[in-house]
């Protein structure tokens, strides 16, 4: 008895169209052109994912930097005097609070500014 491959290959294939959906063209109904648009589809939002968190961390310390200025600090000193005052604050929540908690904000610059001036 000889064995055919029959039920994975469409099974494989059913997969295959299922994620391609929404593609044009050959794209969508061809089988080589949909795994080599695929393929090229994950390695681009591998690539991007780690684009975007790079973008988000810029963007987090131009607010930061922003806020710092205001209050008469530069952005690395701030840096430099979190670490040495021991606040652990990630630049994500320390640009929600330069934007949302102005107060909040306030009191980590003057922390870091005692911390800078000991």
């Amino acid at each position: 008895m000889r064995v055919t491959t029959g039920v994975p290959r469409n099974r494989r294939r059913k997969r295959l169209f299922k994620q391609v959906k929404g593609y044009v063209g050959g794209r969508r109904k061809l089988i080589r052109t949909a795994q080599e648009t695929l393929d090229r589809a994950g390695a681009y939002s591998f690539r991007d994912r780690k684009v975007r968190a790079r973008e988000f961390r810029k963007l987090w310390i131009i607010r930061i930097n922003a806020a710092a200025r205001e209050r008469g600090v530069r952005y690395s000193q701030f840096i430099a005097g979190l670490k040495k005052a021991g606040i652990e604050l990630d630049r994500k929540t320390l640009s929600e609070m330069a934007i949302h908690d102005a107060a909040a904000f306030d009191a980590v610059v003057a922390k870091v500014k005692d911390a800078l001036a000991a």
